[in-house]
């Protein structure tokens, strides 16, 4: 298995920067399409767990747009093979002084491209 093939890491940092547009956007239409459409997709945020594509899809939707602006640091993405790949990173927002938020996700390559098939987003003291 290759690790970091750079045609490979090209491709998730592509698709990480696309969610990261749509993000402090609040782009739900390309948030959901990031994540892979499934029960079995998980997200645990901050101040929820979202077992399914149905939960994250309600949260996304029902998320206030104010306050998404951020700042990253330290993004680490690193690829297993052509198909598998974890993007960790960093986050401080104007919003929450005094944090630093943390986030990973695990990235899929499917037939109709790479879709995020689990998510973690916590926040602790800076």
């Amino acid at each position: 298995m290759e690790i970091d093939r750079p045609e490979v890491r090209a491709e998730v940092e592509a698709a990480f920067a696309r969610y990261e547009a749509a993000l402090v956007a609040n782009d739900v239409e390309t948030l959901e399409a990031l994540f892979h459409d499934d029960g079995r997709t998980l997200r645990y945020g901050a101040g929820e767990n979202l077992y399914g594509m149905d939960a994250i899809r309600a949260f996304r939707r029902a998320r206030s747009p104010v306050g998404l602006e951020r700042t990253l640091e330290r993004t680490v993405i690193t690829t297993y093979g052509t198909d598998f790949a974890v993007a960790s990173t960093l986050f401080l927002r104007e919003a929450a002084p005094g944090k630093v938020g943390r986030q990973q996700q695990s990235w899929v390559r499917f037939p109709d491209g790479w879709k995020i098939v689990a998510a973690h987003v916590s926040l602790i003291p800076a």
